[in-house]
């Protein structure tokens, strides 16, 4: 067992809690995650073109990269947490160029170091596996992969094929933070992908309210938040610690109700 298969097996479903590195005190935000009751941490490495965000966490990235954040800041802060809290599981989401301009080798050596579970990477697609994959799962990384509204019955295979951690369900057609799908078409969407898996599936994008937090937790084995969160981080700076603990123990307190309710 992992720790982020520990995590969705005794949480189920889990809360996928997201900020981005050097977006005011990291370290601290990411102690108020762990507080507030986040089961996984996805820790956004901040890119100059992050394509899949929208201007929540493009603006985090903008601030990240202006305070001088580098590749290896992102490896302490992950190495940092580890020590802090063993047992939690730390994903790192972001894009191809900085994970593979030293290789893939070296970037799954760092995060091996680091004690990071899993990798998000948004750009490299099934087909590029080769890039990152290998080095990944040799070096005992979960490479967690996307799964959209638009990722239908032919194309699924390939996004499964050597993907582990848990698949990432992006419930929109879009950018982060800006669109919320209808319940209905999350359920229909699950109900399709746990046909094709047993690996956990965890809901994200628009996820914002811990009402929505509980419809998906009813059907979901995970629920992904992350812009509402960087949006806290947005409006306080380096004393968002306490306000990011308390939103995530209000989507905390949803899902596991939720959970109860539909046992």
């Amino acid at each position: 067992m992992t720790r982020l298969s520990t995590a969705f097996a005794k949480a189920h479903p889990a809360l996928v809690a997201f900020i981005t590195a050097g977006d005011g005190d990291t370290a601290a935000n990411l102690d108020a995650l762990v507080a507030g009751g986040a089961d996984v941490i996805e820790l956004g490495m901040p890119f100059t073109d992050p394509m899949a965000d929208g201007p929540v966490i493009q603006e985090a990235n903008i601030r990240s990269l202006n305070a001088g954040t580098t590749t290896a800041d992102i490896f302490a802060l992950a190495s940092a947490f580890r020590k802090r809290h063993p047992d939690t599981p730390l994903v790192l989401m972001g894009y191809a160029n900085p994970m593979t301009i030293r290789g893939g080798d070296w970037f799954a050596s760092e995060c091996n170091k680091a004690g990071v579970d899993g990798v998000i990477c948004v750009d490299i697609p099934p087909e590029e596996d080769p890039e990152l994959g290998p080095a990944l799962r040799s070096a005992g990384i979960d490479l967690i992969r996307l799964a959209t509204p638009t990722t239908d019955t032919a194309r699924l295979p390939a996004v499964l094929n050597g993907a582990s951690g848990f698949l990432y369900y992006v419930s929109v057609a879009g950018i982060t933070g800006l669109q919320v799908a209808a319940q209905t078409s999350i359920d229909e969407a699950v109900a399709r992908l746990k046909a094709h898996t047993d690996l956990p599936i965890a809901v994200g994008f628009g996820v914002r309210t811990p009402e929505q937090a509980a419809n998906i937790a009813r059907v979901a084995d995970g629920v992904v938040v992350g812009s509402a969160i960087v949006e806290l981080v947005a409006k306080h700076g380096v004393n968002a610690a306490g306000p990011v603990r308390d939103y995530v123990a209000s989507l905390k307190q949803a899902i596991v109700t939720a959970r109860k309710a539909s046992a």
